[in-house]
């Protein structure tokens, strides 16, 4: 899936013995303790609930009626009556390029306080630790490849989400700036682009695997030979199943407490004509990929650097055909329940 004589992005490693040392150093049990999953119902946070069902903790998952993430008195007055030891804050809104665009104060004000709240409330209560999840889309749009943890404020970001991307450049820095004023033991991880079950599968909205997904099956059941994409099909992507995520982050709770966020990514990337082949497959649809180049390309390459985090001992198990096959399953399974999209 890489280019001939290149290492993949997380393949080099740093000195072994350190990285044991650090690990060793900074564990966080899980086991026995009471664990709260901010935004439990979206894909990272469900996915996270399903991580933690082997750690033998407590999950907390209040619903929304409980517990409203924006209302600092509701977040507040929930954590000094939980009391929880540890904390993953996947929370968050939202949305595709559309939706930041017609709501930009809405992406902003929303993740700000969501955020906020959250770590707050952690400090207020000596929550043992926290994760702050965020995503890829903090980087500059133009960053070198394979993007490392040092590029964060280092040129401009992608205009189309730069309300998100700002909202959660701000709850990484929050996350650094409690640990370094008040100690508290909180860290941040950014994922790569994430698939598998509780994904958006809205053309309207979605990234470019679902859509595939959707679109290839829908081209089946109408009988159609073969699938369109836009563009050339060469631009090159990197994804990683939302179960893999998981357990990294799971991973880090126990062994990583470090000021600088991480990257958590595959380590590799892909031609999006590849993807488009391996959704056909797992699909069932016959044919050859058509591109239609009238269609822009988009960003030629996004890989992050995954160095560190394989540093530390963690590396994906999932291999992405064998993942495309597990979320269309998802998809042909969960039917009318599945987000954006009513399966016939």
């Amino acid at each position: 899936m890489r280019d001939q004589g290149e290492p993949a992005a997380g393949s080099r490693t740093i000195d072994d013995k350190d990285s044991r040392m650090r690990r060793s150093k900074h564990m966080f049990e899980l086991s026995g303790k009471k664990v709260y999953v901010a935004g439990h119902r979206g894909m990272v946070g469900s996915a996270l609930v399903r991580r933690l069902a082997s750690e033998d903790c407590t999950v907390l998952a209040p619903a929304r009626s409980e517990l409203d993430l924006k209302d600092q008195t509701s977040v507040r007055a929930w954590f000094e009556r939980e009391r929880p030891d540890a904390v993953f804050l996947a929370a968050a809104k939202v949305g595709g390029i559309l939706a930041n665009d017609t709501f930009p104060a809405d992406f902003l004000y929303d993740n700000l306080m969501i955020e906020a709240n959250i770590i707050e409330a952690a400090h207020r209560t000596a929550v043992g630790k926290l994760m702050f999840l965020g995503s890829s889309c903090i980087y500059p749009k133009m960053a070198p490849q394979p993007i490392i943890e040092d590029t964060l404020l280092t040129g401009p970001l992608e205009p189309t989400n730069e309300w998100y991307a700002i909202a959660k450049i701000a709850g990484l820095k929050l996350a650094q700036a409690y640990r370094r004023q008040h100690g508290d033991d909180y860290i941040s991880a950014m994922p790569t682009n994430l698939y598998g079950p509780g994904d958006n599968f809205d053309l309207k909205g979605s990234h470019v695997l679902p859509a595939l997904i959707r679109k290839a099956h829908e081209a089946k059941l109408r009988g159609e030979h073969g699938l369109e994409i836009w563009g050339t099909g060469m631009p090159r992507r990197e994804f990683l199943h939302v179960d893999d995520l998981a357990d990294a982050c799971v991973f880090l709770m126990k062994v990583y407490s470090e000021d600088e966020h991480i990257n958590v990514g595959f380590g590799e990337d892909v031609m999006i004509l590849e993807v488009a082949q391996m959704v056909m497959a797992a699909v069932g649809l016959e044919g050859d990929v058509r591109c239609d180049t009238t269609k822009p390309d988009g960003t030629p390459r996004k890989l992050m650097d995954a160095r560190k985090l394989r540093a530390l001992g963690w590396s994906p198990k999932t291999d992405l055909q064998q993942g495309i096959a597990d979320a269309y399953r998802y998809f042909v399974q969960t039917g009318d329940q599945v987000r954006g999209m009513s399966v016939v």
